[in-house]
């Protein structure tokens, strides 16, 4: 015995989080606004056109009177009774579907809810177990600035807090394993040891004796990236060697 298809009413929401009150969503191919949907097992661009009176959203699946009708989300939202099937196949096959729209899944949005409340909850517990070195050491990569002056107290609710709100940057940066090599490059600029310049294009050294300059920043990449993999060549691993020593000192 076969299974009987079940038919169901079906949400859909916007993707934008500032939803406007009222979006109208194309619902027709034209020459001045194409809607099409390419189909993979032909290798042929099917014109769409959403008529409640058909039983089919593809153009060239419809008779001659077909009837347009707007298709309106209000309040970022749209919802179709299970008896408009012809529309739940039009959104199925519209280009914008899970670009400008979505259906709306409660068991896939708890799903990802819950993945999310656990990365924030592991991160939390990671943060609270965190050594004081290793609490400095985060500190100076994810929030910057002079750590040092801060209480432990400070330091401990300022990266709960980014802990809470950035999990999987927070876990990336504990579990990397260059945590230390990356907490040295940033103790060279904490300490003035070294400087940047020209608006942070360029990184400079700040040492008696020595206000060469040391690189400059390619555009778009990570300055703090940058220094560290210049460290780690043959001609900086001296450098770097000379720097660590005076850090000690």
């Amino acid at each position: 015995m076969k299974n009987k298809k079940v038919f169901t009413s079906k949400t859909y929401r916007l993707k934008s989080e500032a939803c406007p009150l009222t979006y109208m969503l194309s619902s027709h191919n034209t020459s001045r606004s194409p809607l099409m949907y390419f189909d993979e097992d032909t290798g042929v661009n099917r014109p769409l056109r959403y008529a409640r009176n058909q039983r089919s959203p593809f153009v060239e699946e419809q008779d001659g009177n077909a009837i347009l009708e707007p298709i309106v989300f209000e309040d970022g939202l749209l919802y179709v009774e299970k008896a408009n099937q012809v529309l739940q196949q039009f959104l199925y096959y519209h280009p914008s579907r899970d670009r400008v729209f979505e259906e709306v899944n409660n068991e896939r949005d708890a799903s990802e809810d819950v993945e999310i409340l656990e990365m924030e909850l592991n991160a939390q517990i990671i943060a609270k177990e965190l050594s004081f070195e290793k609490l400095l050491s985060v500190s100076r990569i994810l929030i910057g600035g002079s750590v040092d002056k801060l209480s432990t107290a400070e330091l401990k609710r300022d990266i709960l807090l980014f802990a809470k709100y950035n999990p999987e940057d927070f876990i990336e940066v504990v579990n990397d394993p260059d945590l230390e090599f990356g907490d040295e490059v940033r103790q060279f600029f904490d300490e003035n040891m070294l400087s940047f310049r020209n608006k942070n294009k360029d990184v400079y050294f700040n040492l008696k004796g020595n206000k060469k300059k040391m690189l400059t920043i390619p555009f778009g990449e990570d300055p703090y990236h940058v220094v560290g993999s210049y460290l780690k060549t043959d001609e900086g691993v001296d450098v770097y060697k000379g720097l660590v020593k005076m850090l000690g000192e």
